[in-house]
């Protein structure tokens, strides 16, 4: 029996859930990519005849839409020049600066902008492509805000939702973009929005009532009736995302992960105290910052190798960005700098290690850290903030957490910082090696019941129930009559 070419739930983001890997005979295979959207996404897809549409990750012609592991994807392709200017430039250039604080100047190109067009169109076609009559589109991420209201355009019968995984910037920020305009009236094809913190959903709705001169009252947003067109409204809110606690908590608690956490700890020699830190290699995660504390503290004495080791996992991220080439060059002459100075042979104060690691690694190197350094400039969420957390089934360890974090307006029982305050980092970290071990196991008890009964399904079925409860469009019962 040939498989449905439409399907009643469409999600769309940036890449496919897949990985494209080339064996040794020269055979494909598609292997499930351990990014946080799609760890998230893999237990909403379960159970659900779904589609996903996303870029391959290769430049040129898409492969064929394929059924894998029980979920069709549909590629959608990409070229090398827009690889650079849809998503290089514009994406990773103009928007992500933008939307994380300007922590690195915003680059504006009116080519990457027409690239980030061009691409989201074909996206939209491709959504409505696979979409049956009258299916629920989740759209995902800051990529793809155009996509909204492209669909609505070519089909109206469809309920469209989005989520916005990073932040969104506050007005004053937001309007430096030249194409501010066209990105909330994107944005506005949709039925229903969620964003990760109330205040980046208010952020929105500022921005709707300060570029657009659309009516705004609490969480919503009001378009006038144009051309034809009749009067709307699209609500906006938090709904912040989570991670899979029974799978990942299930996965910590076997013997080989608990058996790998005893052979990590053994092989930086038993330190008394390891301190971890796990990011993409991105100048938003403050990697930097944690660095220097980390630094003062062997330098003032405070800390001393080889009683305490630090490792920081640096996933490579967006390589042929500008800022992201500095940035790699600043971590590892700090890294440098600190293992010649306070290292010792065979005990080096940073093992610093610049490659990602499957699921069943981080679950362990969760499990054998003593504190885990979660310290974002900006984050949208940090998930692996509530991945440790849901590791530590043993209700060991201890987490210091951004202020600036999405996590931590969830997860209060954490050690907070600010980590632009050196000083104040510096002693967040060492209140969180030195607090006792009855009190850190208190803490951690309850983190572990907060990301237990706000999960990834949680977070899934209150998005998809708002998306549901949104008011029903005029043209999409035109359609249905």
């Amino acid at each position: 029996m040939a498989r449905r070419t439409t399907f009643d739930f469409v999600i769309a983001a940036n890449r496919l859930p897949v990985d494209r890997v080339v064996g040794p005979d020269g055979e494909v295979e598609w292997h499930r990519s351990p990014g946080g959207l799609v760890t998230a996404m893999d237990s909403v897809m379960r159970g659900r005849d779904g589609a996903w549409v996303g870029w391959a990750g290769d430049t040129g012609d898409a492969p064929e839409p394929f059924d894998e592991a029980g979920m069709w994807l549909h590629p959608v392709p990409v070229s090398a020049e827009e690889v650079e200017q849809y998503y290089e430039g514009f994406s990773n250039d103009t928007l992500w600066p933008i939307y994380h604080d300007v922590i690195v100047p915003a680059r504006f190109r009116r080519v990457w902008w027409q690239a980030y067009e061009r691409v989201n169109r074909r996206f939209a076609e491709a959504i409505a492509e696979v979409a049956a009559k009258g299916a629920v589109v989740w759209v995902h991420d800051y990529q793809l805000q155009l996509v909204p209201a492209m669909v609505r355009e070519l089909r109206p019968d469809v309920r469209i939702g989005w989520f916005d995984h990073i932040p969104f910037p506050p007005v004053e920020l937001f309007a430096q973009l030249p194409w501010r305009q066209q990105l909330l009236t994107g944005l506005l094809g949709a039925d229903y929005l969620g964003f990760q913190r109330q205040a980046d959903a208010q952020n929105f709705v500022r921005a709707c009532r300060q570029h657009l001169g659309a009516s705004t009252k609490g969480e919503t947003v009001t378009l006038p009736s144009d051309e034809g067109r009749p009067q709307r409204t699209v609500r906006a809110s938090a709904v912040p995302i989570s991670v899979d606690f029974e799978g990942l908590d299930a996965l910590a608690r076997t013997p080989e992960v608990q058996e790998r956490a005893a052979e990590i700890r053994a092989s930086l020699g038993s330190p008394k105290t390891l301190l971890l830190g796990v990011d993409r290699l991105d100048y938003t995660k403050g990697i930097r910052h944690r660095l220097k504390a980390y630094e003062e503290l062997l330098a003032d004495g405070r800390l001393s190798t080889p009683d305490v080791t630090f490792v920081q996992v640096a996933t490579p991220s967006r390589e042929r960005v500008e800022a992201y080439k500095q940035l790699r060059t600043e971590v590892e002459t700090t890294v440098g700098r600190i293992n010649g100075n306070h290292g010792a042979i065979g005990s080096p104060a940073v093992h610093y290690l610049h490659q990602s690691y499957p699921r069943e690694e981080m679950a362990a190197l969760f499990l054998a850290a003593d504190v885990m350094l979660v310290t974002p400039l900006r984050d949208g969420m940090n998930l692996v903030a509530k991945e440790y957390v849901t590791c530590r089934h043993d209700n060991g360890g201890a987490l210091v957490l951004s202020e600036f974090t999405g996590a931590w307006h969830e997860l209060h029982q954490a050690f907070v910082c600010n980590p632009h305050d050196i000083e104040g980092l510096k002693q967040t970290i060492l209140r969180a090696i030195g607090t006792e071990a009855k009190d850190k196991e208190r803490l951690m008890r309850a983190l572990r019941r907060r990301v237990a009964d706000h999960d990834v399904r949680v977070w899934a079925d209150r998005f998809l129930a708002n998306l549901e409860a949104a008011p029903e469009r005029p043209e999409r019962r035109r359609d249905a009559s």
